[in-house]
């Protein structure tokens, strides 16, 4: 099954919740949908599925007008990030139940939930209620609900997000291999550039209800074309400095003045951004032409055991380096910061991407 949206927009009370989406997604498909909360990523797998009907524009399911058709008569799963199970039926029962609502025999019934629940590891535990289980466990019941359904289209509604950490990572590992087998469109809502980039598939980036960039995952997270997209595709959060070009030189905020060369050569005179995410922050690197070099002190140092999350500044801006390993500094520890020109995001004064940065092997 094919559905797209055509020029899609919902309006609640003079509040526009989604602005003129259009979008399509393919059979077999894993489909992200990225952006902070109220982002509209909960609106527009609302449209999807038929539970709300847009303002303006179509919805359509292989090239039929589905606009307005109700969710009931459409071939829709949906998870949300809350454990939405039957407390009173067993876990093989929650599994069941859409597979009794259609009718089935009891014998197709076992064969699907026990497929379901050999894929999401929930043999041991279909006899137990879900009051019985963790919720790692309580959730992989509700995904395996909607597994079974084989519906065409699944939808995800940020399904780790009420996990603690430990619980989180274990199901990110899972969920590829899970979604491989579904066969369906899926789409999946999260304000975590981690979970996106561990789906792979394609990224949907929102913001305000409006989709600002698609395409590959890999693509979106290498290539954004706005500096908005950059900042939803980086944890931690992206780093920023402003420049001034005129007459060729540029004017970095350390008060370091060069000729504009590689991605800055050519540029118009005037004020750009440039960003840059956390590992492409080095620290005491070599001076090399390439390498904006500039002073810094130590805030904070955040081990987590293979990397070290090193929170910097200089003068009144802020900045965070990853650096592989466990880095002791000190607070207050004055090192030699630098970022590769090469390799940095270079946005205009309205925050669009005026200049593709360099393949990695290029940039050296």
């Amino acid at each position: 099954m094919t559905i797209a949206l055509c020029n899609v927009s919902r309006s609640v009370s003079g509040i526009t919740h989604i602005a003129e989406a259009s979008l399509e997604l393919a059979p077999g498909s894993v489909n992200v949908l990225l952006g902070p909360t109220l982002s509209g990523k909960t609106s527009l797998m609302r449209l999807l599925a038929g539970l709300d009907v847009p303002t303006s524009g179509q919805v359509l399911v292989d090239g039929r007008d589905v606009t307005g058709v109700h969710v009931r008569t459409r071939s829709v799963a949906m998870v949300y990030q809350q454990f939405i199970n039957y407390p009173t039926l067993t876990v093989f029962e929650n599994i069941a139940s859409p597979l009794r609502v259609k009718g089935l025999g009891q014998a197709d019934i076992e064969a699907k939930v026990a497929a379901a629940a050999r894929l999401l590891r929930l043999e041991p535990y279909l006899a137990r209620r879900p009051l019985e289980l963790s919720g790692g466990q309580q959730q992989r019941t509700a995904i395996a609900r909607a597994l079974v359904k084989d519906a065409d289209l699944i939808l995800l509604d940020e399904p780790l997000a009420n996990l603690d950490y430990k619980l989180r990572e274990e199901l990110r590992e899972e969920l590829p291999r899970v979604f491989e087998s579904a066969g369906a469109v899926l789409v999946y809502a999260t304000t975590e550039p981690s979970e996106a980039l561990l789906l792979g598939g394609n990224t949907i980036c929102l913001r305000e209800g409006r989709i600002v960039q698609i395409g590959s995952t890999i693509d979106v997270y290498s290539n954004p074309q706005s500096r908005y997209a950059a900042e939803v595709f980086s944890d931690p959060p992206l780093n920023t400095i402003e420049i001034a070009i005129d007459l060729g030189q540029v004017t970095f905020p350390f008060g370091d003045k060069r000729a504009a060369s590689g991605l800055l050569a050519g540029l118009s005179d005037g004020t750009y951004g440039i960003a840059f995410r956390a590992h492409e922050l080095f620290l005491e690197p070599a001076a090399t032409p390439n390498i904006l070099r500039f002073k810094a002190r130590v805030l904070l140092s955040e081990l987590t055991g293979s990397e070290t999350f090193v929170h910097l500044e200089t003068g009144d801006r802020a900045f965070v380096a990853v650096i592989p390993g466990v880095q002791d500094l000190a607070p207050g520890a004055e090192l030699t910061a630098g970022i590769d020109l090469a390799r940095v995001f270079v946005f205009d004064a309205a925050g669009q991407r005026v200049r593709a940065r360099l393949p990695a092997q290029e940039a050296i």
